[in-house]
């Protein structure tokens, strides 16, 4: 029997309950002649939450995730429902510590918490449900020959941060302490999302890692992307380089790096650069659409293909 990875369980599921299976980065059902838009996502303590993290950046974090999505469909969430597990003795000082990090994000992104749901288990376990409407979804699919892609923002830093966190890999000044806030705390481009989608043509979160949102957004939008700049620190080849990390799977196969990838029309360029500026986004030009199917890096006359090696649970 072939091993079930998340994308195999996804797939059973969807095939049994969803009647009509569009994948999208949120939920999308009519609401008149509005759209409700929910999403949802689960945060486990021993996969996703690194021993420095605070009980603050542990709540953060858990609602980061699905506010990165809404910002990638450009749509502002307006409620959210928090369900929480903790182990038996759980000390109360981080138990305020956690509603302290709900209460400030929730705040920060001006999303009213309504309740939710306790429970006990032998790990936390918090998974945030966020609910907005919207009258336009901006897809992963939609990307059209002569786009421009561009992301928000480097990549590799979070795969980096997790390496000295974890792996007590080599780093120092500026770039290792930007590699662990990228990890420490995680920040979504919900703002930037928000006021931006209405110029793209296709947009996708890239929690999952860029090599499976570009091939994700390639497949869906049935288009081939050219990547024409790796979007990365310069301190990332140094560290690459000290560590014996392969600086391409640092960049493409990482994951919860809370960028937005999206495809532009041409025309769009200068207004997105504009939002960008006013957001203090650091927005990246890293290919083009063309007619065909699949990723790839070009490389002077060379085309190498990018497979799709991001992060998966179960694998």
């Amino acid at each position: 029997m072939n091993k079930l990875d998340e994308k195999k369980i996804i797939d059973i599921f969807q095939k049994k309950l969803v009647r009509n299976n569009h994948r999208e980065d949120v939920e999308i059902f009519r609401l008149g002649k509005k759209f409700g838009v929910i999403k949802t996502d689960t945060l486990v303590e021993s996969t996703d939450v690194p021993s420095q993290m605070s009980p603050e950046q542990i709540a953060r974090k858990s609602m980061v995730a699905p506010l990165s999505d809404f910002a990638s469909k450009g749509v502002k969430p307006k409620h959210g429902i928090i369900s929480i597990s903790l182990p038996r003795g759980y000390p109360r000082s981080k138990l305020i510590g956690l509603a302290k990090g709900f209460k400030d994000a929730s705040r920060q992104f001006g999303v009213k918490i309504l309740g939710g749901d306790t429970n006990e288990a032998k790990e936390i376990v918090i998974s945030v449900m966020l609910f907005g409407i919207t009258n336009k979804i901006t897809a992963r699919s939609g990307a059209k020959q002569g786009d421009i892609i561009v992301t928000t923002g480097n990549f590799g830093r979070t795969s980096a941060g997790l390496g000295i966190l974890l792996h007590k890999n080599k780093s120092h000044g500026k770039f290792r302490k930007l590699a662990t806030d990228s990890v420490l705390s995680p920040k979504p481009r919900l703002s930037f999302g928000v006021l931006a989608a209405k110029y793209f043509s296709s947009s996708m979160d890239s929690s999952d890692g860029l090599s499976t949102t570009l091939a994700q957004m390639s497949a869906a939008s049935k288009k081939r992307f050219i990547i024409t700049q790796i979007p990365k620190d310069a301190e990332l080849d140094e560290f690459a380089e000290t560590n014996h990390r392969n600086i391409i799977d640092l960049v493409f196969n990482g994951g919860e790096e809370y960028e937005i990838v999206v495809t532009i029309p041409p025309k769009n360029i200068e207004k997105i650069k504009k939002i960008a500026k006013s957001k203090k986004i650091n927005l990246i030009q890293i290919g083009h659409v063309q007619n065909g199917k699949d990723v790839f890096f070009q490389h002077g006359k060379k085309h190498i293909r990018i497979k799709d090696k991001g992060w998966t649970h179960f694998s």
